[in-house]
C-alpha cells in the first residue's frame, strides 16, 4: 500500500462544513490558529455563514485551506500515517505545501487571502468568465478555444478528468467557444458562476503581484514531495516553489497528469482531505484502479484510518 493525499480547491466550501468535526480538538485548535492569523473568525463564518460572504473569493480561499489543513492534522493526531506524495487542485496546492511543512498554517491563510484578492482584482467583474466543457477530447476543446479567440482571449485552464475541461478568458470569447464546443458534440458546455477567469493568461497581473508577495514568505524544503499543478513536477528548492505558485495563478491546472504521475509512482490509495468530494470523483475517472478515500468529518476520518491501517 502506497498512499497519497490530495486537497480540494475553491468551490468545495459550504456553511457548516466543520460540523462533522465539532468535537475534534485538533480541528478546533487549527481553526483557532487561522482565526488569530487572519484577525477575524473564519471558523465562525464557516459555521454560521452567510453563504454569500463565505463564497466571496477572499474568504473562500482561507476557509477551504484552513479546513483542509485542520483535517490533515486531525488525521495525523489520530495515528494516520504520513503519505508518500501530496498534491492539491489549484488553491489546494497551498494546503499540500502546508501539509509538507513548507510554510505554517498561520502564514498560508494570510497568503491565500492575498492570492484571492490579487486574482479577483486582476480582471474587472463581468469582463472575464469560465465554462465547463463535458464530453469532448482535450484537442476538441482546444479547437473550440481557437474558434472563440476571434472574440478575445479564451484558454483551457483546468484539465480535470478525461472529457471534463474548464475554459476561461474574456466572457465573449468564452461564450463563442461554448457555442463551438456544442457544435462539436459536447454533452454539456455551460458557463460557470464565477467572478474571474481563474488560471487564464488574463490573470498575469495577479501572478506578478503574487510573485512579489511570495518573495517575502519564508519557506522550508517540503518534507513530503508535492506535485505542482503547472508542470507536474516535484519542486524542492523554495525559489522553485515560489515560481511555480506564481505561475499557477495564470496557468492551467494539470490535474489529469498529476493523478497519472501518482499512478506511475506506484500510489495505490489516494485520500481527498478537505471539504467536499469532488476530487475523488475526478480520480476515479482518471485512474479507476487507484483506491480512493475521503476525510471530511470524524466518521470518514475513522473509516479511512481503518482502511489504511497496516
Amino acid at each position: 500500500m502506497r498512499i497519497a493525499f490530495v486537497f480540494p480547491g475553491q468551490g468545495s466550501q459550504s456553511v457548516g462544513m466543520l460540523g462533522g468535526f465539532a468535537d475534534n480538538e485538533t480541528v478546533r485548535g487549527a481553526l483557532a490558529r487561522a482565526d488569530e492569523a487572519l484577525g477575524f473568525s473564519i471558523e465562525r463564518l464557516i459555521a454560521e455563514g452567510p453563504a454569500e460572504e463565505l463564497n466571496l473569493t477572499v474568504n473562500t480561499q482561507p476557509a477551504v485551506l484552513a479546513s483542509s489543513v485542520a483535517f490533515y492534522e486531525a488525521w495525523l493526531a489520530a495515528g494516520g500515517q504520513k503519505p508518500e506524495l501530496l498534491a492539491g487542485h489549484s488553491l489546494g496546492e497551498y494546503s499540500a505545501l502546508c501539509a509538507a511543512g513548507v510554510f505554517p498554517l498561520e502564514e498560508a491563510v494570510k497568503l491565500v487571502r492575498f492570492r484571492a484578492e490579487a486574482m479577483q482584482s486582476a480582471v474587472p467583474v463581468g469582463v472575464g468568465g469560465m465554462a465547463a466543457i463535458i464530453g469532448l477530447s482535450d484537442e476538441e476543446v482546444e479547437g473550440a478555444c481557437v474558434a472563440g479567440r476571434a472574440a478575445g482571449t479564451v484558454e483551457a485552464v483546468n484539465f480535470n478528468s478525461p472529457g471534463q475541461v474548464v475554459i476561461a478568458g474574456h466572457i465573449e470569447a468564452v461564450r463563442a467557444a461554448v457555442e463551438d464546443a456544442k457544435a462539436r458534440g459536447a454533452r454539456r458546455a455551460i458557463e460557470l458562476p464565477v467572478s474571474a477567469p481563474f488560471h487564464s493568461s488574463l490573470l498575469e497581473p495577479a501572478a506578478k503581484r503574487l510573485a512579489e508577495r511570495l518573495e517575502g514568505v519564508a519557506m522550508a524544503e517540503p518534507s513530503i514531495p508535492v506535485i505542482a499543478n503547472v508542470d507536474v513536477t516535484v519542486h524542492k528548492a523554495p525559489e522553485e516553489i515560489r515560481a511555480a505558485l506564481a505561475r499557477q495563478a495564470c496557468s492551467a491546472v494539470q490535474w489529469v497528469k498529476t493523478i497519472e504521475a501518482m499512478k506511475e509512482a506506484g500510489i495505490t490509495d489516494i485520500v481527498e482531505c478537505g471539504p467536499g468530494r469532488v476530487l475523488v470523483g475526478l480520480i476515479r475517472r482518471i485512474a479507476p484502479e487507484i483506491k480512493t478515500h475521503n476525510i471530511y468529518d470524524q466518521a470518514t476520518l475513522e473509516k479511512t484510518l481503518a482502511a489504511l491501517s497496516n
